[in-house]
């Protein structure tokens, strides 16, 4: 499913002293995004095992491989890439870059998110075909999963991937060939999708990714003057997954719900969730 924004759109950012204590917590660092994967063992129409290749529209995503092997196949104007993964890998893709995680062999990753709240908000376009893509209910319709972790979000999961590879390997066979049109295409029909979506996707980035960076300028400010009140805000945060297992876009899914910094899941809306 596409997910929708958060019912109230986060408050702005306003500008308060070192010393005060933000309207949102962001536990984690430079207000990233964080969840484990699993990569899909479902076969796919050309043979490979694997998740559904998306793109994001505005956050960088990286993957830090904690366990097994596999692969990350990419997109993007520079060509198709086949990235190998095992323990220790890191490999991060760009916004407009597609990616489709691939899997060999008990691959499992940390995922991390650049202006965590967006993708939740619906930051991530599904290589549908084209015909689906100019049809925002048609999309809609092929994106969303059933509520929970049963048999019949499996399902709808795996169909929902199967549709993603259909329009992928259109994308890659013509971005080998060296036509880069179909790519291009791609890019601009997501675009068009999420358009609507730009003014929430601002409110959650100036409450979080760009209200973090702004407090460590008036810390910054606030140690030039000699004055380092907001030290004596110090604190530890602790926290484990909230959902376990859920169905995402690459793979099942470990998440988090992190005060501030991810949005809350909207019942059975979590198709579109990274």
């Amino acid at each position: 499913m596409v997910n929708e924004p958060a019912n109230e759109p986060a408050n702005e950012p306003a500008n308060e002293p070192a010393s005060v204590k933000p309207a949102l917590p962001h536990p984690l660092p430079g207000a990233v995004g964080l969840s484990h994967l699993s990569a899909y063992d479902w076969e796919a129409a050309d043979g490979v095992c694997g998740g559904s290749p998306h793109l994001h529209l505005v956050c960088t995503e990286a993957y830090v491989v904690t366990g097994g092997r596999g692969a990350v196949q990419t997109l993007s104007p520079d060509g198709y890439r086949d990235i190998p993964l095992e323990a220790g890998s890191v490999a991060w893709f760009t916004p407009g870059t597609v990616h489709r995680m691939v899997q060999g062999g008990d691959l499992r990753i940390t995922v991390l998110m650049q202006n965590s709240g967006l993708p939740e908000a619906g930051d991530a376009v599904f290589t549908f075909p084209p015909e689906v893509l100019a049809d925002p209910g048609a999309y809609a319709a092929a994106a969303t999963l059933p509520a929970g972790t049963g048999e019949e979000t499996a399902a709808a999961a795996r169909r929902r991937r199967d549709l993603a590879v259909e329009g992928y390997l259109v994308l890659r066979e013509a971005l080998v060939a060296g036509d880069t049109g179909p790519y291009a295409a791609f890019q601009r029909a997501a675009a068009r999708l999420v358009r609507a979506k730009a003014p929430t996707w601002r409110a959650l980035w100036r409450a979080g990714a760009l209200a973090t960076a702004e407090r460590t300028g008036a810390q910054l400010d606030a140690l030039a003057a000699g004055e380092p009140a907001y030290l004596d805000e110090a604190t530890a945060h602790e926290t484990a997954p909230t959902r376990l297992g859920g169905f995402g876009m690459c793979g099942r899914r470990d998440e988090y719900n992190l005060p501030g910094t991810t949005l809350p899941y909207q019942g059975g809306r979590q198709g579109q969730q990274r």
